[in-house]
């Protein structure tokens, strides 16, 4: 997600640990909410999850969430949080229950994580979600990063997929936002990077939209980032839609996408980007997540730090 800094209420970007961040976004004036239709049912059979065949490609790491329908995560690649949400003016608390975050595979042989939001009262909270991260467990210095996802819909919903510096703090290590979206928005998601100079509302990245009528939460699709020394490239379903280099930073910004980077996947609720849930939005909501994958290039890339 991205991090803000003080959001300001016509919308900036997102985030989600206790490093002090300040999420980034675009200025977004408020929409009006389109009606939440009821879920059509709570377990959404995933279509047969594709073998990686990507060329130029080699697969270092993943998850494909097969595990025992109703577990929790593999412990030994992510972290549960359990902690209330603490920045951008966010609703939810992240609770490492079964009922917030969990996998579904009913069939026993093609598994998803599901991150569900609960209207309901924790903790001092009005709503519950969940939050997964690798941090400690999982990290990596350039390649391919990709999910299959089939996000949430609703006002007031902010899924994400994203990464941040595994050794330097909030701006200063960076900050890689695979795909966001918001509920008002919902054929549209965001990719975006964060740095010093370029952080919160001052990201750097852009959107890729569906054609009109059409809605991400209606089916898995698949985000990814391609990084590599000096160029980060984000594709939704494998079509590449921004490309950003050192060229694109403000005068006298430090491109820091040079040290490794670990994965988190979470599902806001409120906050000033993507405003608060009203009448219209219909709970619970779910993110499902069929696999997360990381690749590098065959025989790596130059050791030598960019410029």
């Amino acid at each position: 997600m991205r991090i803000f800094p003080n959001r300001s209420s016509n919308g900036l970007l997102i985030g989600t640990f206790a490093i002090f961040w300040i999420l980034a976004g675009c200025s977004q004036a408020p929409a009006t909410p389109t009606q939440t239709p009821e879920p059509s049912s709570t377990a959404t059979p995933a279509p047969p999850t594709p073998s990686p065949t990507l060329v130029n490609w080699n697969l270092t790491w993943s998850d494909e969430f097969d595990g025992l329908d109703g577990s929790s995560v593999d412990p030994g690649k992510w972290h549960v949080s359990d902690t209330p949400a603490w920045k951008n003016g966010e609703l939810e608390y992240y609770t490492p229950r079964l009922k917030n975050v969990y996998i579904e595979n009913p069939t026993g042989s093609n598994g998803m994580l599901v991150l569900q939001a609960l209207d309901e009262d924790y903790e001092a909270r009005e709503y519950t979600s969940g939050s997964i991260d690798s941090r400690g467990k999982f990290d990596q210095l350039y390649g391919r990063f990709e999910a299959r996802i089939k996000i949430p819909f609703g006002q007031g919903l902010w899924p994400a997929f994203w990464m941040l510096s595994s050794t330097g703090g909030w701006p200063l290590g960076g900050e890689i936002d695979i795909m966001e979206n918001i509920g008002k928005e919902p054929n549209i998601v965001h990719g975006t990077m964060h740095g010093p100079g370029y952080s919160g509302g001052n990201g750097i990245g852009g959107p890729f939209a569906l054609p009109e009528g059409q809605r991400f939460a209606d089916d898995f699709h698949l985000y990814a980032v391609e990084w590599e020394p000096n160029v980060i490239r984000w594709y939704v379903d494998n079509t590449l839609y921004k490309t950003n280099t050192p060229a694109d930073l403000p005068e006298g910004a430090e491109w820091v996408y040079n040290h490794s980077f670990y994965l988190i996947l979470n599902v806001a609720v409120g906050g000033g980007w993507p405003g608060y849930p009203d009448d219209t939005t219909v709970f619970p909501q779910t993110m499902k997540v069929d696999y997360v994958r990381v690749y590098v290039r065959p025989g790596g890339w130059p050791t030598e730090t960019p410029k």
